[in-house]
């Protein structure tokens, strides 16, 4: 490509110029990523323009066929640069906001102004109180200067792409509305230490609601108290909250985290199985039940697991000379 031909008209590609390397490096990278085919002319010709030690490093997306003229001045002045942000599964928005507010360098005052705007939640279709739930776990690419109204529709829109026709026909044969899958998916999400497992567990909840059973979700009594708590105990099930599940029954009024794309799956096509309870190996897998007489067995038995893991933690913590950890929190029950 030639200095002065290409307008820009190809696909768009990610390019990363790491801090510090020499413009030789700057140039592998650009050939690599298919910007430019001779990067020692490439490399002569930003020295001619003054412009080989002006670069800024960063992730770009810049488009194929794009002028010499062109990919220097993105560099020189960072246009096209972009932040990169990933959002892990089970988040919920008193996580993922700080994470944007780092990366994107966005006051956290306008992100939180911006999950609960009345105006946009309307406009991007989310029936609840914020858009917990709806900001699509997934790694982004923001360009820079991205505002936080942008950035959250920007994660809604990706949510709205991945919920497929399938998914809404499937909600339909459930009873169900999207945001009641959405809420039963992220409790999924939160229980779920086993991928196999989610359909199970799925399972579990949907039995509970056709009996008309409390779910007993923990996770929703960790959201309703606003804090993450190690273990839940009996008196943070008093707290008053839609959400908790252990006093209100039925789904909670909508998503507690941003649940993936298995998990909504799992919501969706529960398991063909009676269980009614479930209990936590310290190893994070589930024993499931159908009567609440083998459910109490079972959690004697992980209680059991869970002291033999504390006692032989401590044991090989002093056969090391070593101070014994912190005892593993009780697993965890559906009563």
């Amino acid at each position: 490509m030639l200095a002065g031909c290409g307008d820009g008209a190809g696909p768009p590609v990610r390019v990363i110029i790491p801090a510090g390397v020499g413009f030789r490096a700057v140039a592998d990278s650009l050939e690599r990523a298919g910007l430019v085919s001779l990067p020692r002319a490439f490399g002569l010709y930003a020295k001619a323009r003054r412009l080989d030690r002006r670069v800024k490093s960063g992730t770009y997306i810049l488009r194929r066929g794009s002028s010499w003229n062109r990919i220097l001045d993105a560099l020189a002045i960072g246009r096209g640069m972009v932040r990169s942000v990933t959002i892990p599964e089970g988040w919920s928005i008193s996580q993922i906001v700080p994470q944007l507010s780092r990366a994107l360098n966005l006051p956290v005052d306008s992100l939180e102004a911006a999950v609960r705007d009345t105006a946009l939640r309307r406009e991007l279709d989310v029936p609840t109180a914020t858009v917990e739930g709806y900001l699509f776990p997934e790694t982004y690419l923001f360009p820079v200067g991205t505002s936080a109204r942008a950035a959250i529709r920007r994660m809604v829109d990706e949510f709205e792409k991945r919920w497929t026709p399938e998914w809404d026909d499937r909600a339909r044969a459930l009873a169900m509305s999207r945001n009641d899958i959405m809420a039963l998916a992220a409790i999924i999400e939160k229980e779920a230490r086993i991928p196999e497992e989610r359909p199970v567990i799925s399972a579990v909840y949907h039995n509970r609601l056709k009996k008309g059973m409390l779910l007993q979700a923990d996770p929703t009594v960790q959201y309703a108290l606003g804090r993450h708590v190690a273990r839940v105990l009996y008196r943070d099930l008093e707290i008053d909250s839609r959400y908790n599940t252990y006093r209100y029954k039925g789904l909670p009024p909508g998503p507690i985290a941003s649940p993936g794309a298995p998990s909504i799956d799992a919501a969706l096509h529960p398991a063909d199985v009676p269980y009614l309870y479930f209990v936590a190996h310290p190893d994070g897998h589930h024993e499931f039940r159908t009567t609440f007489s083998e459910h109490v067995k079972a959690v004697a038995l992980m209680k059991a697991a869970a002291r033999a893991l504390t006692r032989r933690a401590a044991s090989d913590s002093a056969a090391r000379g070593l101070r014994p950890g912190a005892a593993p929190t009780g697993p965890r029950t559906r009563r």
